[in-house]
């Protein structure tokens, strides 16, 4: 599996990618508004995370009038492995506030 650069462009589209589920899957525009990021940045980290093998790209399937069709957009094993490890050694670019530490002095 290629290594991939952990930008902060690229923490927003692992962090949109890792909060998807089947009901709720990730795509092109819906990674986009959730990232807060434009297509032009979006679409070259999702190509290289599927170059990667950190993420797989889906089509979708049938005729949808009114709109092109979708591809979807999934985190792999290895994908959710090492952004799960990203979420720990950054969890400040996840939102993740670390656990107060408790104690008494």
């Amino acid at each position: 599996m290629a290594s991939i650069r952990l930008t902060r462009t690229t923490l927003e589209v692992l962090k949109v990618l890792f909060d998807a589920t089947p009901d709720a899957p990730a795509w092109g525009l819906k990674i986009c508004e959730e990232a807060d990021l434009g297509s032009g940045t979006v679409y070259p980290i999702l190509d290289r995370l599927v170059t990667a093998g950190w993420a797989v790209r889906i089509e979708e399937q049938g005729e949808h009038p009114g709109r092109p069709r979708r591809s979807y957009y999934e985190l792999t094993v290895a994908g959710r492995t090492s952004t799960q490890q990203a979420r720990q050694s950054r969890p400040r670019l996840f939102g993740i506030r670390p656990a107060p530490e408790t104690g008494l002095a």
